[in-house]
């Protein structure tokens, strides 16, 4: 008996591997509306690819996705420290503007009691509130390293919880 999900399911194309990136036989530029425009040997430009760490907390700079507008990786950079200094300046600054992740660096209030908890904090970008829907929504990363999921989808990173003062370090042991 045939599988309908996989019969209704379209093929996907095998392709060869996703070509590195290295800067020297490849270009990155903007254009005139600020997208990034990407040139590899052989083909012609590919207008509005994005670049997306493949693992942002664990190695940031290595393992870099560069992908078309539909998503599909067309390229990957080995490791962002080797590439020629502007463009490495130019996919550091594309990837800040889309990565949006404050740092806690102080937590000033939570709410007493049960779930949700509402959260006053400091972060690297100024003071913010948000609502912490449940504790399982706040997750070790690393030995040291917390990332908060708030209700509305926006994450927090807390870079070294044993580093936060002392009243942030009481809060969060509730939840560590």
């Amino acid at each position: 008996m045939e599988d309908t999900a996989s019969r209704d399911r379209p093929l996907l194309p095998q392709t060869s591997p996703v070509p590195t990136f290295d800067g020297e036989r490849a270009s990155l530029s903007l254009d005139a509306f600020g997208r990034l425009v990407l040139v590899l040997p052989g083909a012609g430009p590919l207008v509005g690819v994005f670049p997306v760490r493949c693992f942002p907390f664990s190695a940031p700079t290595r393992r870099i996705s560069l992908c078309d507008p539909h998503g599909a990786e067309v390229a990957c950079i080995e490791d962002l420290t080797r590439l020629p200094t502007p463009i490495r300046e130019l996919i550091e600054g594309e990837m800040a503007r889309r990565e949006f992740l404050p740092v806690i660096t102080r937590i000033l209030e939570v709410s007493p009691g049960g779930e949700p908890s509402a959260w006053h904090v400091v972060t690297d970008r100024g003071r913010t509130r948000f609502l912490l829907a449940s504790e399982d929504h706040v997750r070790r990363l690393g030995a040291e390293g917390l990332l908060i999921s708030a209700s509305d989808g926006v994450r927090f990173r807390i870079v070294d919880h044993k580093a936060l003062d002392a009243r942030s370090r009481r809060v969060l042991r509730r939840y560590l």
